[in-house]
């Protein structure tokens, strides 16, 4: 175990970008210091595409990003970070590079395209040589090839083509273009074929991000060492993973960074799926936090008005189960498009595994391509999770046998006869890596858990939660949105969890990845204590001139969200909302007419001068809100786990989906007033309360619920940590006020003695009336003595 002087005990992240450079996140460590965290988190420092806003796309391992400043100016940050007493955490991506244009800046791929398999960076990218005569599939071309010829002209040795430029294959040069075509290892085509064609592993459904074979250890070596000179130089002290789930083999990974690091502190982004559980072998401090999100989020969810609000929202859609009318049934559906479109070429590469596998024994073969296919189709679809974590040679665990095994018993109903349904065990035991341990089989073993993680992603994040709307604050990474609400009871038992099993993970609100802030989340949680409200804003002319019931939900739900009429802002993001839904437009067959109609209503309505129609809702909400945005604010910084506060959210911070979340970040020299200057003031005293006793929230803490007592008991939700610090916060207020308020309920303070509450000043002993420790704030931090 870590001595708690070597673990974070809260950390800030900054999304660097070039607005946003190493230099002005060094202005800002002052003031990040004074605030109360001990690192500074920072989004990928690599070498990326020029003017990327995230750094994701990484084009080269061995440099620092020179349009942040460069290595002297990231540890120019580091040095003064340190001479404020702050480390630095810094986000990797091991998954994936940049396929750029000029493909140039990509060192290893420029290689690979110039001298196909031969090349020594083959090795880093998961091509499918056996595909298009051995060629690389490049989706660029903005036509087919024949209607884009002119447009592709060789100059100074390379093919170039608008922005992008190729290498040409040795002694090729001065052939016809044709002819110099043919003889490429790679084939320029057009963009749509990516879809169906694609033969190299990509990012979800991203062409321009190349997936890297990061298992071979020389991958490893070659894409980890500046990580980890940069490591062992003391300029960073820990890790965020984007993305394990995309690994060939996470676990593996994750040991051989662990060894590699010595053991930092580090933290994987792992989407847990409702119940599901970090699998306890990873060599982790925990995951980056979506599980907390859920849990928090959910417990300012009342479930009787999110229930209610269901019911409003197909009432006023009128959508049929599978199109955003029932959860489950909306994913299934999404699931199937997803997997026969954009997962077209993933699929087919695993069906030409299967076929590989199948014929390398006797007793597995005539099982027939179309079969296949539809088997792997129908148990990826049915998978719960993200992924299993099979490994062929080894045992599966028996969470990734049942789930894989109850996955198969609803793919056999896709087959007519139960001779043919036998291929579906096939497919479910060469999931499971039963099927012996050679390349074919480790091949797809590994291949189908990334192409299931792919498939996770895009159909629910990136498509079921556009379609299924009753409640926008459910919608997030992680979550369940059948079930948005969490009791105090199941807050409690998950806490008591991470502080047995996982004490230094990561715990967060909002991320560069959240699709709204966590304050527009509070704002919308509230609408479940209010939904008759909201049926009366909804039966009003909220839904006057928008081209679909659908989308006047949506946009009436988000401008709620965001506070203030910004179509600028609001408009943007119903358009993605629309896009990501795949309903009546998308990203690729985009239906410009419906399009002009979503954005004018936004412009004209929600996002405009009809907005004030939310003036009477905002009114009868502002104490939910309050309350929501305060209470969620306090869990999360005393709450098991170490805490990760996105740029901007010490104040109130009002965002939607990226890139609305990723401007660079301002830190105005005025306090705010209002509610940003009540969660300011918490957050800076919870914060430098963790800092001067990381004892009382670490590894060796303890957690204890405390249990109110009264009529009105589930509306307060307390704990103390070890003994030291209670947390308590008033959930549902405006349900509360409804039956009467808090009606004598008390909370027991723990021991004997005194204590603090460090909001109000105030001194309380013994048993104290909720209605006087949540008189002036809805929540209170409080310190014995």
């Amino acid at each position: 175990m870590r001595q708690e002087s070597a673990l974070p005990t809260a950390t800030y992240r900054l999304q660097l970008q070039p607005g946003f450079p190493f230099r002005a996140a060094e202005r800002a460590v002052p003031r990040l210091a004074s605030l109360g965290v001990s690192h500074l988190h920072l989004s990928p420092v690599l070498e990326a595409v020029p003017g990327s806003g995230h750094g994701y796309d990484v084009v080269d391992h061995s440099a620092v990003r020179a349009e942040l400043g460069g290595e002297e100016g990231l540890r120019a940050l580091a040095r003064t970070a340190r001479s404020h007493g702050l480390g630095l955490i810094l986000d990797i991506v091991p998954n994936h590079m940049a396929v750029p244009a000029p493909v140039r800046l990509n060192g290893p791929l420029w290689e690979v395209l110039r001298d196909g398999p031969a090349s020594p960076y083959a090795r880093w990218f998961d091509i499918d040589w056996s595909e298009h005569g051995g060629k690389v599939l490049l989706p660029v071309l903005a036509g087919r090839l024949g209607d884009e010829l002119e447009r592709l002209t060789v100059a100074d040795g390379v093919l170039r083509y608008g922005d992008h430029a190729f290498p040409l294959r040795p002694g090729s040069e001065r052939l016809p273009l044709p002819e110099l075509l043919d003889a490429q290892w790679y084939r320029p085509a057009w963009w749509r074929l990516a879809r169906t064609e694609l033969n190299y592993r990509r990012f979800f459904t991203v062409s321009e991000l190349i997936a890297v074979r990061v298992e071979d250890p020389q991958v490893f070596a070659a894409t980890h060492a500046k990580v980890l000179e940069l490591l062992r130089d003391g300029v960073i002290d820990g890790l965020r993973v984007d993305h394990p789930d995309g690994l060939a083999d996470p676990a593996g990974y994750l040991r051989r960074l662990a060894t590699a690091t010595g053991g930092r502190w580090t933290v994987v982004e792992k989407i847990l799926s409702g119940d599901e559980r970090l699998p306890a072998d990873w060599p982790v401090a925990g995951t980056t936090g979506y599980d907390a999100l859920r849990h928090l989020d959910g417990l300012f969810v009342d479930p009787e008005g999110a229930a209610e609000l269901g019911a409003l929202y197909r009432a006023f859609t009128g959508l049929p189960p599978d199109r955003g009318g029932d959860w489950p049934a909306t994913v299934r559906r999404a699931a199937y498009r997803v997997i026969t479109h954009e997962l077209a070429a993933e699929v087919e590469r695993l069906v030409r595994g299967a076929v590989r596998v199948c014929e390398s024994a006797h007793r597995l073969r005539d099982h027939a391509p179309w079969a296949l296919r539809t088997a792997l189709r129908e148990i990826l679809v049915r998978l719960p999770v993200y992924r299993p974590y099979a490994v062929p040679g080894v045992p599966a665990a028996p969470v990734d046998a049942v789930l894989l095994d109850e996955a198969a018993q609803g793919a056999r109903t896709a087959f007519a006869l139960p001779e043919e349904a036998q291929v579906v065990e096939v497919v479910r035991d060469a999931a499971l890596g039963r099927l012996g341990d050679g390349p074919d089989q480790r091949d797809f073993c590994a291949r189908f858990a990334q192409t299931a993680s792919a498939l996770r992603a895009k159909s629910v994040e990136d498509t079921a939660f556009y379609r299924y709307a009753p409640l926008l604050s459910a919608t997030e990474v992680g979550g369940t949105p059948d079930r948005p609400a969490v009791g105090p009871a199941d807050f409690h038992a998950y806490c008591a969890r991470l502080q047995r099993d996982w004490p230094a993970t990561g715990t967060v609100l909002s991320t560069h990845d959240t699709k709204r802030s966590a304050d527009v989340r509070a704002r919308i949680a509230a609408l479940t204590e209010h939904p008759r409200r909201w049926a009366e804003l909804m039966d009003r002319p909220a839904g006057d001139q928008a081209p679909d019931p659908h989308v006047a939900w949506v946009a009436w739900q988000s401008a709620f969200g965001l506070g203030a009429p910004d179509a600028g802002r609001l408009a943007p993001a119903v358009l993605k909302s629309v896009r990501e839904a795949a309903l009546r437009t998308t990203w690729t067959e985009p239906d410009a007419a419906y399009e002009e109609a979503v954005r004018a209503y936004v412009t004209a309505g929600p996002g405009g001068p009809r907005h004030a129609a939310l003036a009477p809702l905002e009114e009868a909400v502002a104490a939910s809100v309050r309350a929501n945005t305060l209470g969620a604010a306090l869990l999360h910084l005393t709450m098991p786990g170490v805490p990760d506060l996105y740029m901007g959210t010490e104040r109130t911070y009002a965002a939607l989906v990226d890139p609305d979340n990723r401007h660079p970040p301002s830190f105005p020299d005025e306090e705010p007033t209002g509610l940003s200057a009540e969660k300011l003031r918490l957050t800076r005293t919870a914060l430098r309360l963790r800092r001067a006793h990381p004892g009382w929230f670490g590894t060796t803490a303890t957690y204890e619920p405390l249990q109110p007592l009264g009529p009105a008991a589930g509306h307060c939700t307390a704990f103390v940590r070890s003994g030291e610090a209670v947390t308590a916060v008033t959930r549902l207020p405006g349900r509360l006020a409804g039956a009467g308020g808090w009606r004598g309920t008390a909370l027991e303070l723990p021991g004997d003695g005194r204590w603090h509450d460090l909001l109000t000043d105030r001194v309380h002993e013994g048993r104290v009336a909720l209605a006087e420790l949540l008189t002036d704030w809805p929540v209170a931090l409080l310190v014995r003595g």
